[in-house]
């Protein structure tokens, strides 16, 4: 089994073992985006008591696809059949989830921690789960477009890489690295290798920091 990462503990880590993959899948890292209960209903079974996670289900291809397909990483796997787990996606990419997170697609290192290559970001300030979503964004009403308008997208030389993502304390996160950031519809946004994101929800240049954390008194250590 893989190493415990940022944002994963052994005590919110569920794990399903079949012949050919194992899931892992982390509650508290789960933004309910339902990819796995409409593509997979006989892997994953919704509502019911005990075990709700059948690796066995389906062949391991298709269970590799569900994964592939959660955002947040909360679904993990590790392949038993002498094929290679998962790997750092080609082009590093940020999409603006519409009043949602951010959803990150890269080698990341959170607070110098490696989280995977799928993790979904606060942005709304109010995640009791920092830096990662909760889904608390739905319940305060926050409002962010996932279609800003483009800025600077100049092709990068490079397109993947280690991407360290460092929320700073009571601040933004820094995010040093090869990246493009995303509209909801695909629409490039940005390409750049170093910047600033809103994560106190107030910027009123969303998605990146305007100091509107220091305005609101925005408080996170992470």
């Amino acid at each position: 089994m893989p190493s415990t990462e940022s944002g994963e503990s052994d005590n919110n880590v569920e794990i399903a073992d079949a012949r050919g993959v194992s899931i892992r899948f982390n509650g508290k890292r789960c933004i309910h985006a339902r990819f796995c209960v409409t593509r997979g209903p006989k892997v994953f079974v919704a509502n019911v008591e005990g075990p709700w996670i059948h690796p066995e289900a389906m062949d391991v291809e298709a269970v590799v696809g569900i994964a592939h397909a959660c955002p947040s990483g909360a679904i993990r796997y590790v392949r038993h059949d002498g094929h290679a787990d998962e790997q750092a996606p080609p082009v590093n990419l940020l999409s603006l989830r519409e009043a949602g997170p951010y959803a990150v697609r890269a080698d990341m290192r959170v607070a110098g921690e490696a989280v995977g290559f799928r993790a979904t970001l606060c942005r709304c300030g109010a995640s009791k789960n920092k830096p990662f979503c909760d889904n608390t964004h739905r319940t305060i009403d926050f409002d962010a477009s996932g279609e800003p308008a483009s800025g600077q997208a100049d092709m990068l030389e490079a397109r993947d890489g280690v991407l360290e993502i460092d929320p700073q304390t009571n601040g933004p996160l820094e995010v040093r690295g090869n990246l493009e950031i995303l509209s909801g519809t695909g629409r490039a946004v940005a390409r750049t290798e170093l910047t600033w994101l809103c994560r106190c929800g107030a910027s009123r240049n969303k998605p990146f920091c305007d100091e509107s954390h220091v305005r609101i008194g925005f408080k996170s250590e992470l």
